[in-house]
């Protein structure tokens, strides 16, 4: 979904967990040390305290993950619950420091006393930083920020359960857009909204979600909603119906089946971001070398042209972005198409051939001598590094297309749902000496079925299929 307020929501809750647990053991830190008027047993510095904190907050925020504290379900369900947990992370969090101290330094606390202290505070501080976080959140609401705009499809009860229960929990964070359904099932109040299409409600409003409540064109519904980039709801007509198709939701009093185009949304997308810029810059710092050396080469071997040039491409919902990588192909056929530059080069007839053997020649005329070596390498997709830590692309994803391709892709807005990636599932399986639609099938395989552990072996493979050259050419 390209507008995602929950996943706002959520990167907000953790800055605000991480305030609120440096401030507690800075001010138990302070009480101890300068209220207390009890001796301790050391001198601790103040700012080694507070590093060390700063240190240990992404382990507190791993252990908060782990308890729900970031679902939505968990905070904005029961106030009770949602204390016991943070209770129970205050607990654990401070255990964790503790015996990170015993094993480390073994000085971090004057007295023991600063933990317990802490531990009150954090657990105090927790709750008054998430309720502030609801307060603000009501407020945007009711200013219609950061809302979920929802059409609402179907000739079922549900859907007018759906519709009260959106406008009796404005909590909740949907606004309804518009509703396609018969006038018995939308209530008096909300045929204002009413669309006699999904098309006609998809073309007047600007969703972000589409619930369906009936099983009538469920696949053109889902269509509809993948090709916009929306979230799909299928709301079942028995709540015994569970998560054996998706994930389980209430909205107000009525269960919703969420149909994820890919699990990579929410804190998935957090993560692999987070892996990107760590693995990414990490990356770039060996690969320095090898490019000032190749862009040296390069541009000695041709003065006038810059040794690296930027390719336009399709990325996450359909953004054109500029790819940079080393120059390989001439440049008098620099930025043409397979059939412009070989007509230009007066071989028309190497078209048909290019097109029938997966969009390659082995002696390509196109390509230079250094650029067959630095495609034969992969050497030449270095400086997408670059694109990587800006957040053009991703370490792992589909291949980029070329905005020319799409007609050649019946499923390319499955295919342009997430980052296009520097290395892929394709990629690592074969490259070229696989076809064109099992590269594909490939790619729309790794959307579908994405976790951290696939992209670890993505990238570990693809150390290995270029040191082994496996399918370059």
């Amino acid at each position: 979904m390209k507008k995602d307020p929950g996943l706002v929501f959520r990167i907000c809750l953790m800055l605000g967990d991480a305030i609120a647990i440096v401030f507690s053991f800075a001010f138990a830190y302070y009480i101890r040390t300068h209220i207390d008027t009890r001796p301790y047993y050391f001198d601790s510095e103040i700012w080694d305290f507070i590093l060390t904190i700063l240190f240990l907050v992404p382990v507190w925020l791993v252990i908060l993950a782990s308890l729900g504290l970031y679902k939505k379900s968990v905070f904005l369900g029961s106030h009770l619950t949602e204390s016991a947990r943070l209770l129970m992370a205050s607990c654990l969090g401070t255990m964790t420091i503790i015996t990170y101290d015993f094993f480390g330094q073994g000085n971090l606390f004057p007295v023991r006393l600063v933990a317990v202290w802490a531990t009150l505070l954090c657990f105090i501080s927790l709750i008054v930083i998430r309720n502030l976080l609801r307060l603000l959140r009501r407020r945007f609401i009711r200013a219609d920020r950061g809302t979920i705009r929802a059409i609402v499809i179907g000739d079922s009860k549900n859907t007018e359960y759906l519709l009260e229960q959106i406008a009796d929990n404005p909590e909740a964070g949907y606004r309804l857009s518009g509703v396609v359904a018969g006038n018995s099932y939308i209530p008096e109040n909300f045929r204002n909204k009413k669309f006699s299409s999904l098309s006609a409600a998809l073309a007047h409003t600007r969703p972000d979600v589409i619930f369906q409540t009936d099983e009538n064109q469920t696949e053109y519904v889902y269509k509809q909603a993948i090709d916009r980039h929306l979230l799909y709801y299928f709301v079942p007509s028995e709540a015994a119906l569970s998560t054996q198709f998706g994930h389980l939701e209430l909205i107000g009093d009525t269960p919703a089946i969420l149909v994820k185009v890919t699990p990579l949304i929410g804190g998935a997308r957090i993560i692999k971001r987070l892996t990107d810029i760590i693995l990414g810059f990490i990356i770039t710092i060996f690969a320095l070398i090898p490019m000032m050396i190749i862009w040296l080469i390069s541009k000695l071997s041709d003065i006038k042209h810059s040794p690296i040039y930027k390719d336009e491409r399709l990325s996450l919902y359909n953004t054109h972005i500029k790819i940079y990588k080393f120059r390989s192909m001439k440049p008098e056929y620099s930025g043409l198409t397979p059939e412009e530059a070989f007509t230009k080069m007066g071989k028309p007839e190497l078209i048909e051939k290019y097109r029938k053997n997966g969009d390659y020649l082995k002696n390509d005329p196109r390509i230079t001598k250094l650029g067959k070596f630095l495609r034969s390498t992969s050497l030449d997709e270095l400086p997408q590094l670059f694109n990587v830590l800006k957040g053009d692309i991703s370490l792992v994803g589909p291949r980029a297309l070329v905005p020319g391709e799409l007609k050649d892709y019946g499923d390319r807005s499955l295919l342009l749902s997430v980052k296009s990636g520097l290395t892929g599932l394709a990629q690592v399986s074969g490259r070229r000496d696989i076809s064109f639609d099992e590269r594909r099938s490939l790619d729309l395989y790794y959307i579908q079925n994405w976790t951290f552990f696939l992209d670890l072996q993505i990238l570990l493979r693809t150390v290995a299929a270029v040191l082994l050259r496996k399918g370059a050419k």
